[in-house]
């Protein structure tokens, strides 16, 4: 039955009869705020009152650094006025209660459902099946949730996030016209992701996989009257249909040779796959691929900068704190699998360390301050694939944990910046784009909370002791160079190469990764707050600090990314200086990851304590040199506003331009492919097959049976008389043939 639980191990469980009886409920209240939401979003916007000096959201949201920007009649479809009054929805204020609302609440109950969970001292994962979703054969799916230390992480930052996110949307979008199907959209996404953290084998993981990349989809084309937002979402979802295609290969190889898809099942049986043998191989490979398209790695990365079309708090969400780390938590929650292939671990790892740098490089060129965070997420997105990769899993995880809380910062903190020039560029009827770091400058004086939660979030992000940053950077960096003194990566060879040489390569890869953070994340922040204010005379006068709504948000984030590296301090630190328990969350993570670290390092042993000092001593003086670089030579107050710059030349045009990898894939895939659709497929099959003999020639035919017909009947009634004559003789003769 529905919500029933029918397993006896979770009669037994130690969870069993505690508030984790409710973990159902976790998922549904953001579905009912999406039921609730979506029903509101079907009355007319044009219902609600109006604000003539209401601020448009979405008019550069498209403005590239190399692309003119939007007005906003073309943005938001007003004809001859470019500056019309926004219509606030008619259910703005119960939608703002409801939307956020189901996010604080579920956020609740999982603290409930946490607390729970520690004081059990829970060594297996609680289960609660609710029905028979796919009984088919030997192929037996439940609808069922797991619970479990690594899913308990992943609720807590997607439901605690989400839910500051949800608020600071409340001012953000107040008055969007489509306010209740924002959060309808919004609220779905959580749901889904969810799902997909609770889902206690790989087919129900699936589905949420799918709803997120559906809500992604539906987000990132909101400002769907746009063409180019439109394409932006069609590219997200389509990118990631690929990566989806090797995820779904891997789990057909799984029931192919294991006979189960539960997680339970599958760590139970993986020690049947020879370790290092080309099946496992093959199924962590093809796993990883769809890694690789939701979590916006080299080569199906391409999606994730596209993706800032949408609102900003659905940049913070969705494409920087939740859905793109979901990749990540798939090869930690397949621990056990990608631990059998050391040839997998390597090439998740390679795949990080080169996406982590390449990213990088790029976003040292960015003018739009959301295109420099994109990327930044994308190289981030890389450091957590280096360390779930060299099989540090905790590390990978918590570096997910810590980059929520600073990479959410920054984009809402980069929100509140693109408001406020709205609200300038709006009151003096300005086109210049709101998103463009030459026409900010200075902001400091305007924004002061702004800046200096922004300033705690890009040194988090640097690696700067104390801030949240450092230690979970720190750690992937440390167990990549211990992997390579000793584990069964090191001893193991990729394409002829020795496993040991390959991880000190990835490590030199991390600290120049973590060099080109500090430079463009300090760069983001000199361009956008100090020097001269850019935006115009008569604009300065409309700058200022966002309402409280969405600051109380950025100052919850700006406290977590100072203190959320306490969740882990490493052993050393607590020795050093007596900070507390350390290794908070490797010890918490233990018994779901644990026996497949020690897989992967066994063989191995732990640096010594002076040459731990030395790596972490190395990762403080990169992260300062970084910042040093970028306030040594860049200078805030010879930056000319976008309608003055020059045209980038040389190597600055390669990285502005991203190295040209979408206008290769354009030549490459996409342009052929349509070719291929108009000539063959449409011209061909639809227009000449379907449409042509089809279509054309059946109606050809019944034309050819009408003017025969029609040649029959002549309305003579002599011509009749000889047909009934000439029927007659035919069929006496026929029967006289007989």
């Amino acid at each position: 039955m529905l919500l029933q639980q029918v397993a006896a191990q979770a009669a037994s469980h130690p969870l069993s009869g505690t508030v984790a009886e409710w973990l159902w409920l976790l998922p549904v209240l953001p579905l009912a705020g999406f039921v609730a939401n979506g029903l509101l979003s079907l009355n007319s916007a044009r219902l609600g009152p109006s604000d003539p000096n209401a601020p448009h959201h979405h008019p550069h949201s498209l403005a590239a650094a190399d692309a003119p920007a939007i007005s906003h009649a073309e943005q938001a479809g007003a004809v001859g006025d470019d500056h019309h009054a926004v219509k606030r929805h008619r259910w703005a204020g119960l939608t703002s209660i409801i939307g956020p609302g189901v996010l604080v609440a579920s956020f609740l109950l999982a603290l409930s459902i946490f607390f729970a969970m520690k004081g059990a001292h829970m060594e297996t994962p609680f289960i609660q099946r609710y029905f028979s979703w796919m009984p088919a054969g030997d192929l037996q799916i439940d609808a069922a949730f797991q619970l479990d230390q690594l899913s308990m992480v992943m609720v807590l930052v997607i439901t605690g996030v989400g839910a500051l996110i949800h608020i600071f949307s409340i001012g953000y979008m107040r008055d969007d016209p489509g306010y209740p199907r924002y959060f309808a959209y919004l609220n779905l996404f959580v749901f889904f992701m969810l799902v997909l953290v609770l889902g206690a084998n790989y087919p129900v993981l699936f589905v949420g996989w799918e709803g997120v990349g559906l809500c992604s989809y539906l987000l990132i084309g909101y400002w769907f009257s746009e063409k180019a937002n439109a394409d932006a979402g069609k590219k997200a979802f389509i990118v990631n249909r690929i990566g989806d295609f090797g995820f779904l290969v891997a789990m057909f190889l799984l029931f192919a040779n294991l006979g189960v898809l539960d997680f339970a099942g599958v760590n139970a049986k993986a020690t049947e796959l020879q370790a290092g043998g080309a099946l496992v191989t093959a199924i962590c490979l093809f796993m990883f691929l769809g890694c690789a398209g939701k979590s916006a790695q080299i080569p199906l990365y391409v999606w994730l900068p596209d993706a800032m079309a949408g609102p900003t708090p659905v940049s913070a969400l969705i494409h920087a704190a939740t859905m793109v780390t979901a990749g990540v938590y798939l090869i930690a929650r397949s621990a056990v699998l990608f631990s059998l292939s050391p040839v997998a671990s390597l090439t998740v790892a390679i795949v990080g360390a080169v996406t982590a740098i390449f990213a990088a490089t790029i976003g040292l060129k960015q003018w739009d301050i959301k295109k420099v965070l994109a990327y930044s997420t994308v190289s981030q997105l890389g450091y957590m694939f280096i360390g779930v990769g060299v099989g540090a899993y905790v590390s990978g995880v918590f570096h997910l944990v810590t980059h929520a809380f600073f990479k959410a910062l920054l984009f809402l903190g980069a929100g509140s910046v693109i408001h406020a020039m709205h609200v300038a560029y709006h009151r003096t009827h300005s086109h210049d784009d709101a998103q463009d770091m030459r026409n900010m400058g200075g902001l400091r004086r305007f924004m002061p909370v702004t800046w200096v939660l922004m300033w705690i979030a890009t040194l988090a992000i640097s690696g700067i002791p104390p801030f949240a940053g450092f230690f979970s950077k720190d750690e992937i960096l440390g167990a990549t160079f211990s992997r390579a003194q000793g584990s069964t990566l090191a001893s193991a060879t990729w394409l002829g190469i020795p496993g040991s040489s390959l991880l000190y390569a990835i490590y030199a890869l991390g600290l120049i990764s973590a060099l080109l953070t500090a430079i463009y994340m300090t760069r983001l922040m000199l361009y956008t707050f100090h020097g001269p204010n850019r935006t115009g005379a008569t604009e300065e006068g409309y700058l200022h600090e966002a309402p409280w709504v969405m600051t109380g948000p950025l100052v919850v984030l700006g406290v977590l990314s100072l203190i959320g590296g306490w969740l882990n301090i490493p052993k050393i630190a607590n020795d050093l200086l007596g900070l507390g328990p350390s290794e908070s969350l490797h010890h918490w993570l233990e018994p779901v990851v644990g026996g497949a670290t020690a897989r992967i390092a066994a063989g191995g042993h732990h640096p010594t304590v002076t040459l731990e000092e030395i790596l972490i001593g190395a990762a403080i003086v990169i992260a300062i040199a970084g910042i040093a670089i970028a306030f040594a030579r860049l200078k805030p107050a010879r930056l000319v506003p976008k309608r003055e710059a020059r045209q980038e030349e040389g190597f600055e045009r390669v990285l502005l331009n991203k190295y040209f990898v979408d206008e290769g894939y354009d030549r490459a895939i996409v342009n052929p492919t349509y070719a291929i659709s108009r000539t063959v497929l449409w011209k061909g099959v639809d227009n000449g097959l379907i449409d042509g003999f089809l279509v054309n020639g059946s109606a050809a035919v019944a034309r050819g049976f009408g003017w025969v017909g029609s040649r029959l009947q002549t309305g003579s009634t002599g011509i009749y008389a000889w047909a009934v004559v000439v029927g007659v003789i035919a069929v006496l003769g026929a029967f006289t043939l007989r």
